[in-house]
C-alpha cells in the first residue's frame, strides 16, 4: 500500500510524513484492497481562521469507490486525527454495506425534493475573466473560475465523467466521499440526476427531463 503525502501552500516536514504513514498503516485492516492513500495538507494564512488553519484531506484509492475524509484544526496533527476518525467510520460503513448487501435500516431516498444542495469541495481552480473562458472542450477534473462581469460573483466550472449507476449506488458513493450531493446518470431512467443529503438517514434525488423543449438532441 502506497502512502503519498503532499502539501498545498505549505511545506510538509519529514516528521509529519512518518507520523501520517504510521497512523494510516492500519487502514488496510478495514480496507484490505487499498492500493494508495493520498494525504493532502493545506495551510490557511488568514489569521482569522487560526483555529482551522491546518486542513488534512485523506483519499483512499482501491479497486472500488474512492473513500475520502477531511478535517481542519489549529495544528496538522490534530487535523490528521480528526480526518482519520471520519475516514475509519466511512470505511466501516462501506464494509457493513458490502456484508449486509444494502444501506442501514431506516435509510430512504425521496425524489424531487427542492431542498438546497450543499457545496462540494473541489481541487484548486484556475481563475479567468468571463470573456477569457475557454471555448475548447474542458479537461476532465479541470476546474476553472471566472468572475461574472464586474460583479463580485465568482463561478466555478468543473467537468466530471458521467457515470451510470443506480440511486442506491450513488448514495453509497456520496457517503464514501463525505459530500452533501452526488451527480450521476440513473441507470433506470438514463437521466442526469443528483442525489443529496436531507435530514438524518434520508436523501433526495432530482432528475433532469432531457426530452423537454429546448434540450439538445442526443449525439
Amino acid at each position: 500500500m502506497e502512502i503519498v503525502v503532499v502539501g498545498r501552500h505549505t511545506e510538509v516536514a519529514d516528521r509529519f510524513r512518518r507520523h501520517a504513514e504510521d497512523k494510516l498503516e492500519k487502514v488496510s485492516q478495514l480496507a484490505p484492497g487499498t492500493q494508495r492513500i493520498d494525504v493532502e495538507v493545506t495551510h490557511e494564512n488568514n489569521p482569522r481562521q487560526s483555529e482551522v488553519s491546518e486542513r488534512v484531506e485523506l483519499t483512499v484509492r482501491a479497486k472500488g469507490p474512492v473513500v475520502r475524509a477531511e478535517a481542519a484544526a489549529d495544528d496538522r496533527y490534530g487535523a490528521l486525527d480528526l480526518a482519520l476518525d471520519k475516514l475509519n467510520e466511512r470505511l466501516r460503513r462501506a464494509h457493513d454495506r458490502r456484508t449486509r448487501g444494502g444501506r442501514r435500516r431506516g435509510e430512504t431516498a425521496d425524489v424531487a425534493d427542492p431542498s438546497p444542495l450543499g457545496e462540494v469541495e473541489t481541487a484548486a481552480a484556475t481563475s479567468v475573466d468571463e470573456e477569457e473562458l475557454p471555448l475548447s472542450p474542458q479537461e476532465l477534473g479541470e476546474a476553472v473560475e471566472f468572475q461574472r462581469g464586474g460583479s463580485p460573483v465568482v463561478i466555478r466550472n468543473k467537468l466530471h465523467h458521467g457515470e451510470s449507476m443506480s440511486v442506491d449506488d450513488a448514495i453509497d458513493e456520496m457517503e464514501l466521499v463525505g459530500h452533501d450531493f452526488f451527480l450521476f446518470i440513473d441507470t433506470e431512467t438514463s437521466r442526469p440526476s443528483v442525489a443529496y443529503r436531507r435530514r438524518g438517514w434520508t436523501y433526495g434525488v432530482i432528475a433532469l427531463d432531457t426530452t423537454c423543449a429546448g434540450s439538445p438532441e442526443p449525439q
